[in-house]
C-alpha cells in the first residue's frame, strides 16, 4: 500500500520529480567527475614520468612535484658528476619551460643523445629528432587534439616551432625542444630543471640514491617509484581541500534540491495527510511514506548520474583526448552514497513536520 502511494505521488508531479532526479544526478556526476578528473590528470603525469625509463630524480632543493613549478637553478655540469656514480648507466638532464597561450603546456627541454641514452629512445609516427634549434617533437595525443601535422609550425613561448616529428605519447612531457633552445630562450644558461638517472639494473636504486645523497645532500632525490606514490590527491593538501570542497557544493546541492522538493510535498499534500492520520494512520507510516519516496527518487537520480558520467567522460575525452579521467567503482558507491544519504537526511525534516501535523488542521487546510 505505501509502496503504491509513493508511486502515485512521484508520477502525480512528473516535472518536479525529473526535477529532484536531475539534482542528485548532478550530483553523483560532479562527485564521479571532479575525483575522477584530478586523480586521472595525477596518474596520467606519474606515468609519463615512470615513461621516461629512469630510476631516479634529481631536483633541487624545495622542488615542487608538479613539474613545470620547478625552477632551473641546477648547474648542468651536474650531470657528468652523477655520470660518474658507480652503477648508473645515464643522465638525461631537462629544462622545464611552461607555456600558457592556447592552452598550459609544458615543453621539456632535452638533449637528444643522452635523454634517448635513459629513456630508448622515442617510438617515431612521422618526422624524425631535431634538426634546427626551432624543431619542435609532439607527442600523438597532442597532434591529435591539436590536428598537428609533421612541417607545420607552432607558437610556444613568443617563438615559432617546427613540427620536426610526431612521437608515442609517455616520454615525459608532450612538447620537446633542445635543450639548448630552451636555455637561451629562459636565460638558463647551461642550467637544468631536473636530472632523470637510468641504472644499470634497477636493483642497484638504493645504493645510486644513497651515493647522490652524500653527492648532493641538500637536492631533492627521489626514485620513481616513491614519485609515483607521491602523485595522489591524499599526499597533496591543497588538491584534496580542493576535492573536499568540490564534494560538499556537490552534496548541498542534492540536499537542498531533495528538501525543497519534500517541504513542497507537505505542503500541497497537507488534506491528504490529514485523511490519513485520521484514517488511523500513524507517524511512522508518514514518515516512513515520505523517506520512502525520497529515497526512490535518490535511487533513480544515482543510476541516472552514474550513467550520465560515463556518458559524460566519453564526449570529454572526444572532444579533448589529452585529458585523464579515471572513473571507479569505489568512488561511483562513494557518490552513491553521499547521494542516498544527502536525500534522505533532506527529506527527514518535512517528512518530520508531516507526521507532527494535527488531523483537523490539515483537514481544514486550504
Amino acid at each position: 500500500m505505501v509502496n503504491r502511494m509513493v508511486l502515485q505521488n512521484i508520477m502525480h508531479r512528473p516535472v518536479r520529480t525529473a526535477v529532484s532526479i536531475l539534482a542528485v544526478a548532478i550530483e553523483v556526476g560532479m562527485v564521479m567527475l571532479v575525483v575522477g578528473l584530478t586523480t586521472g590528470l595525477l596518474n596520467e603525469s606519474a606515468k609519463r614520468v615512470e615513461g621516461v625509463g629512469a630510476d631516479v630524480l634529481v631536483q633541487p632543493p624545495g622542488a615542487s612535484f608538479f613539474f613545470g613549478l620547478t625552477q632551473a637553478p641546477m648547474p648542468i655540469k651536474i650531470a657528468d658528476r652523477l655520470a660518474e656514480i658507480p652503477r648508473v648507466g645515464g643522465v638525461a638532464p631537462a629544462l622545464f619551460q611552461f607555456n600558457s597561450t592556447g592552452g598550459l603546456n609544458l615543453i621539456y627541454g632535452i638533449d637528444m643523445e643522452s635523454f634517448n641514452r635513459v629513456t630508448g629512445g622515442f617510438v617515431y609516427h612521422s618526422g624524425g629528432p631535431f634538426e634546427q634549434p626551432y624543431d619542435i617533437l609532439v607527442d600523438d595525443w597532442y597532434a591529435k587534439a591539436n590536428h598537428v601535422k609533421v612541417g607545420q609550425n607552432l607558437s610556444f613561448l613568443n617563438h615559432s616551432f617546427r613540427v620536426a616529428g610526431i612521437v608515442e605519447h609517455g616520454k615525459g612531457a608532450r612538447l620537446f625542444i633542445p635543450l639548448k633552445t630552451a636555455q637561451e630562450m629562459s636565460g638558463a644558461l647551461d642550467k637544468a630543471s631536473i636530472f632523470f638517472v637510468k641504472c644499470t639494473d634497477p636493483g642497484y636504486t638504493d645504493q645510486v640514491i644513497t651515493s647522490i645523497h652524500q653527492l648532493l645532500p641538500r637536492y631533492q632525490i627521489l626514485s620513481v617509484k616513491e614519485y609515483m606514490s607521491l602523485m595522489s590527491s591524499n599526499n597533496l593538501p591543497a588538491m584534496r581541500a580542493f576535492l573536499t570542497v568540490m564534494i560538499l557544493v556537490a552534496v548541498v546541492i542534492g540536499f537542498l534540491v531533495i528538501f525543497l522538493s519534500m517541504y513542497t510535498t507537505i505542503t500541497e499534500r497537507t488534506r491528504e495527510i490529514g485523511i490519513l492520520k485520521s484514517l488511523g494512520a500513524s507517524k511512522t507510516y508518514i514518515i516512513e511514506a515520505i523517506l520512502r519516496e525520497a529515497g526512490l527518487l535518490a535511487v533513480i537520480g544515482v543510476l541516472a548520474g552514474i550513467a550520465g558520467t560515463w556518458f559524460a567522460r566519453k564526449v570529454i575525452l572526444a572532444s579533448f583526448p589529452t585529458l585523464s579521467i579515471d572513473l571507479t567503482i569505489e568512488w561511483a558507491g562513494r557518490a552513491a552514497l553521499l547521494a542516498m544519504v544527502g536525500s534522505l537526511i533532506g527529506a527527514f525534516y518535512p517528512a518530520l513536520r508531516a507526521a507532527q501535523l494535527d488531523p483537523v488542521d490539515a483537514l481544514s487546510y486550504e
